[in-house]
């Protein structure tokens, strides 16, 4: 059959009333997502991420439900790239706190998403203006488990502490941070950090995360 356009499956999506059915429901309806053949285009996944997930996370007001968390790991386990295009930006440039959201987000970093959306979020993070709001996201971000050819067990990279770093810890982490944070994005991240540097002089957050990077990154911070 022929794809639906985009007006045609926000209007299915409407009809269906996706955005607001009860949770249990949509864990199931993720799940028949994952077995559709072929899959889902990237405009399609992108509908489907803002109208299954966009005013449910918006709307956030204590953490979500386990039903919640698992159909967006669900989703996210096949279409992180545009989840992360519609909802995780939505929820970076949403005015204000939004600190369910924020720890929603953190979450997902660190359990969810895959390398190249974890850079992807990373660098929608860059194109803002820092705020304490999308520290704890940066924060996700390098601690991040990396995944893939490297994988390492929880708890492996919390293992590290500075005095370890000096001797000689620092290489093995740039190696183990090396898929999820590339030459050019830590680069453009330490130049950030760098900048905002005098607005943040009383953060706590921000304190945490320049010593987070100085532990991780010696070798290559100058």
């Amino acid at each position: 059959p022929c794809p639906l356009c985009c007006p045609q499956l926000e209007g299915l999506c409407s009809f269906l009333q996706l955005s607001t059915c009860p949770e249990h429901l949509l864990v199931r309806f993720c799940g028949w997502l994952l077995a559709l053949t072929p899959d889902l285009s990237y405009t399609s996944a992108t509908v489907l991420a803002e109208q299954l997930f966009l005013r449910r996370v918006l709307s956030l007001t204590q953490p979500p439900s386990r039903h919640l968390m698992a159909a967006l790991a669900s989703f996210c386990s096949k279409y992180s790239q545009p989840f992360c295009r519609v909802l995780v930006a939505a929820v970076l440039r949403e005015p204000g706190e939004g600190s369910e959201q924020t720890k929603l987000v953190c979450e997902l970093v660190e359990e969810c998403l895959e390398p190249d959306s974890v850079r992807l979020v990373l660098s929608q993070v860059l194109e803002l203006p820092l705020s304490e709001k999308l520290l704890p996201v940066v924060q996700a971000v390098l601690g991040r488990q990396v995944r893939g050819s490297l994988l390492c067990p929880p708890g492996f990279l919390a293992s590290f502490s500075p005095a370890g770093a000096r001797t000689g810890s620092p290489s093995l982490l740039v190696a183990l941070f090396q898929e999820v944070l590339p030459p050019e994005l830590f680069d453009l991240l330490v130049l950030t950090l760098c900048r905002q540097a005098p607005a943040f002089a009383t953060s706590l957050n921000y304190a945490k995360l320049v010593t987070a990077v100085l532990t991780m990154y010696q070798s290559q911070v100058s």
